[in-house]
């Protein structure tokens, strides 16, 4: 069933069940939904299967994201399946209903269609090998919170150091006090995105909802000498808080190591919470030469293996798109 404006007690019922699944996430979540359902050029798609007495048994929840103008949104339109399927006992038979329906809906509608898968194991491999989607192995960090002693000890000795010293010059962190702060939270983001990640960044907007929406998760920023120069968003689910969107002005601010602090800051707050884990949402896959996969590995994490999954619905839009992060950026 394609839930096209679920109903406040559909939502719930599926947190509900996305609390209680083993590989349940945030980017399964009613909150996750919310906040694409009113951002432009986001279209999310929530897919379900439901048993005799209306149990859920299975969901999908996927976005199908565009940038902004004509030619701009022709050629990066793609549906992306952050978290994966969710299906009890990972039944194989509502897993290939789920994923099939998906594909029907969005061919017409998206150059790719990607899972970014955030549990361990292949359950489904099968299918998407199938459905002619090609398997990539992801690598990622996660570290298990334990307490705030042990979790720093787990740092690597550069990154102690360097948290020490970055809060010894006079660096503190401080959670969003007015909405300027996240302003120029994202404008440090944006300028990294366009100078070094070159990939399509969520606009504004949706920085700024996720912000009011205090339930959803944390920002944690850098502050030195009243100004921002770096930060962390981070939403949070059931025991986990994942590192969503992070960045920092270390070049600028060589002694103070933004980064490392706005890293740490949500391992603290994990500590101080009660949380299980940190996750770092993805360290690059197998056959890249990832940078910030070092920084990231330097943090006390286990390295783990994810799979994700992409099939091409336009082969030739695809090409062009792929090269295409340097056309979109040229088109005004």
């Amino acid at each position: 069933m394609h839930l096209h404006n679920p109903t406040i007690e559909q939502l719930k019922q599926l947190d509900e069940f996305v609390s209680t699944q083993p590989s349940g996430n945030y980017f399964q979540s009613s909150s996750i939904y919310h906040l694409y359902s009113i951002i432009p050029n986001y279209s999310p798609i929530l897919l379900t299967s439901q048993d005799e007495n209306n149990n859920l048994t299975g969901i999908l929840l996927a976005v199908v994201q565009r940038e902004t103008g004509k030619i701009k949104g022709r050629l990066s339109s793609r549906c992306v399946v952050a978290g994966g399927p969710l299906v009890k006992d990972n039944d194989l038979l509502i897993a290939e209903k789920l994923i099939n329906k998906l594909i029907h809906e969005v061919k017409n509608k998206s150059i790719y269609i990607e899972f970014r898968n955030l549990f361990i194991g292949d359950y489904f491999n099968q299918i998407f090998i199938d459905n002619n989607f090609k398997e990539i192995e992801y690598y990622n960090f996660v570290v298990p919170i334990v307490n705030l002693e042990e979790n720093k000890k787990k740092l690597s000795a550069s990154k102690r150091r360097q948290i020490n010293k970055g809060f010894k010059n006079g660096a503190r962190i401080i959670e969003p006090e007015k909405i300027d702060h996240i302003r120029e939270f994202y404008k440090i983001l944006a300028e990294m995105y366009t100078t070094k990640v070159k990939k399509p960044l969520p606009p504004y907007d949706f920085f700024e909802k996720f912000y009011k929406d205090k339930a959803t998760g944390k920002y944690f920023l850098v502050e030195y000498k009243g100004k921002i120069i770096g930060g962390i968003m981070c939403p949070i689910f059931n025991d986990t808080i994942y590192e969503w969107y992070e960045c920092g002005l270390d070049k600028e601010y060589k002694d103070v190591y933004p980064s490392v602090l706005a890293t740490w800051a949500a391992i603290e707050y994990a500590a101080n919470n009660e949380l299980k884990y940190f996750d770092f949402m993805g360290a690059g896959s197998a056959d890249e030469d990832y940078g910030v996969r070092e920084f990231k590995s330097k943090f006390g994490g286990e390295q783990i293996t994810y799979k994700r999954y992409i099939k091409i619905n336009n082969k030739f839009l695809y090409s062009i798109g792929k090269a295409g992060l340097k056309v979109l950026s040229l088109i005004k």
